[in-house]
């Protein structure tokens, strides 16, 4: 039997707002990665010179978040010479792919101890900034059915019939949700706080979170992504032509039911049985199996439904055999999606809220749900989480965990 690849911990920072006002706007992505590096090495006590690898998920690999983020987060948490890094990209879903690859090398047996995860400083790193072929090339572009994201979301929501009404609802629980787990302190195990380099507080909290939406506020915002889907080049007709049952896209989105622009950053420590032992280490879950899947690129933020078939069957599992879930909320219709498409009870899927709430920081939001969901599967005394994120050009993650 393979070894098993074990979940030790979880850490993240608050998310703050992506903007040039947000509070972790100060700190340089290099250092927002190395702070929960830092923290689940001082949390488990755990010598650095031991880590077989250290993974990060990065989207927009350009400018301050050039190179190799993982090997200069990992020499500024005080890992040392000797722990390489590999910098990750899967688009939204690279931080929980981090994990997933981690996880594979423990289950290869070529490796028993890493720390993975992912940052992403979209204040400092626009998203896009390190350029997108799929958008730019014309000949890429015509075979992909290239859109942007927020007119397949709307296209998403026109095809499986989701209105503006149920978008916003969607959202405003979400936000609701969140106030209520902060209200509560039930991510409290799982941030470290940021602190600026006189040891002040910068954030202890998710900035994004507003307590006080609600669907009717919502209803007020104007759609986000229909002029840039009625214009040249003409989007909404590229759908149209994709999906000829469509007349048109109703285009629901905007600002409030989407998810928030964030920076942020989180670490997953991840080892083998064998090094769990021989370090003290405490597993709270292990990895039961991991998905990837394609999806057809105009629509494109459909993949968490493939995703999870894929990693449940690797598993052995029915979804009704999963406790909890946590789908990534890109936009409202895609969490709409999954619920439908699996007729799922809402109180199993993002219990605590989601990225409308708290904020997409892209290249950590993975490794993020993957923690807040072992926190919760703890604080409901549950066994069995799935994660899913979709993901840009077509894609879907999944990852499901058992706790221990």
């Amino acid at each position: 039997m393979p070894p098993e690849a074990l979940v030790i911990d979880a850490v993240r920072t608050p998310r703050g707002r992506g903007r040039r006002d947000g509070a972790l706007h100060v700190v340089p992505a290099v250092l927002l990665a190395a702070h929960p590096l830092r923290m689940i090495a001082e949390r488990n006590a755990l010598d650095p010179a031991v880590i077989d690898d250290v993974l990060l998920g990065c989207v927009s690999v350009v400018g301050e978040q050039g190179g190799c983020i993982a090997r200069s987060a990992a020499l500024l948490a005080g890992y040392g010479d000797g722990v390489p890094g590999v910098q990750v990209n899967r688009f939204c879903a690279s931080g929980l792919e981090a994990v997933n690859l981690a996880s594979a090398q423990i289950r290869a047996g070529f490796g028993d101890l890493f720390v993975a995860g992912g940052v992403e400083s979209m204040s400092r790193v626009p998203m896009g900034s390190d350029g997108f072929p799929m958008a730019v090339d014309p000949q890429l572009a015509r075979i992909a059915g290239f859109v942007p994201q927020g007119v397949s979301a709307d296209l998403i929501a026109t095809r499986y019939g989701f209105t503006r009404a149920q978008c916003d609802e969607y959202a405003a629980r979400s936000h609701q949700r969140a106030a209520k787990a902060w209200h509560e302190n039930r991510f409290a195990r799982s941030v470290a706080p940021v602190r600026d380099a006189a040891g002040l507080p910068l954030l202890d909290r998710d900035e994004h979170v507003r307590p006080d939406t609600t669907a009717d506020r919502l209803a007020e915002l104007k759609p986000s992504f229909r002029e840039i889907g009625e214009s040249m080049p003409g989007f909404d007709a590229i759908c149209c032509m994709r999906y000829p049952d469509l007349d048109t896209v109703d285009h629901v989105h905007h600002a409030g039911n989407s998810s928030g622009i964030c920076d942020g950053a989180a670490a997953v420590l991840l080892a083998s049985k064998d090094a769990a032992d021989r370090c003290g280490l405490r597993p709270r879950a292990r990895i039961r199996s991991v998905a990837r899947s394609g999806s057809e690129p105009t629509i494109m933020l459909t993949g968490p439904v493939p995703a999870t078939r894929r990693a449940l069957s690797s598993a052995g599992m029915e979804l009704s055999d999963i406790d909890l879930v946590e789908v990534n909320e890109a936009f409202a219709s895609v969490a709409l999606l999954y619920l439908q498409t699996f007729e799922l009870d809402p109180e199993r899927v993002n219990p605590n809220g989601g990225a409308i709430a708290m904020g997409h920081p892209i290249g950590a939001t993975g490794a993020m749900l993957l923690g807040a969901a072992l926190d919760e599967l703890e604080r409901q005394d549950l066994e069995t989480a799935l994660i899913t994120l979709c993901v840009g050009g077509g894609m879907g993650v999944a990852t499901v965990i058992e706790r221990i």
